[in-house]
């Protein structure tokens, strides 16, 4: 399986099934990133040098409003879109076979995991993998070790506190806390 249609069946949000041809296809995918990753986390690097890094990886464009600190770590590299003046802090861990977008003016805090796999829950089954997209709209703020699972889309103008565990959808302009995060307040405009 070629990368593209490799990408179009995570983007179905299809099984992949273990050892499959798209499984395989993911694998390759890996060594790339981890190729990639060990670069952009390997010694100093100006931030135009870690645009073009981030911007290999991604296979996309990315804004000169851009900004990581590094390290970063990704097992794919490929699904994963951002904004203008997007941020993302150190220590990030991507896993975003199943999709990740950042919306402009995103802020991500230092060692937050954003996780579009889950593994079947049948035992039988355990090695097939089930990707879903994380949306993350135009200037959230995700705090430092919070974690957003498969599925997730978080609304324009949320914050999710550090260490908050994302299961589910997160309104615009609402505060998320807590394991598994709830609401806790709205953003107030000043």
């Amino acid at each position: 399986m070629d990368e593209q249609a490799c990408l179009g069946h995570l983007a179905s949000g299809q099984p992949v099934e273990g050892g499959s041809p798209a499984h395989q296809c993911m694998h390759r995918l890996s060594q790339r990133a981890l190729r990639l990753t060990a670069e952009i986390n390997t010694g100093y690097h100006t931030p135009d040098e870690l645009r073009a890094l981030f911007a290999a990886l991604t296979g996309r464009p990315v804004d000169g409003s851009f900004s990581l600190f590094p390290p970063f770590y990704t097992d794919c590299g490929r699904n994963i879109t951002v904004g203008k003046g997007v941020f993302i802090n150190m220590g990030c861990k991507f896993q975003d076979q199943g999709g990740i977008s950042i919306g402009d003016g995103a802020l991500i805090g230092h060692n937050v995991v954003l996780a579009t796999l889950n593994h079947d829950m049948r035992p039988d089954r355990r090695a097939s993998m089930l990707p879903a997209p994380i949306r993350i709209g135009r200037n959230v703020w995700i705090g430092a070790n919070a974690t957003v699972l498969p599925g997730v889309t978080i609304g324009d103008g949320a914050v999710v506190a550090a260490g908050a565990v994302v299961t589910k959808d997160v309104p615009a302009n609402t505060v998320v806390g807590g394991v598994p995060a709830r609401v806790m307040r709205t953003v107030e405009e000043e």
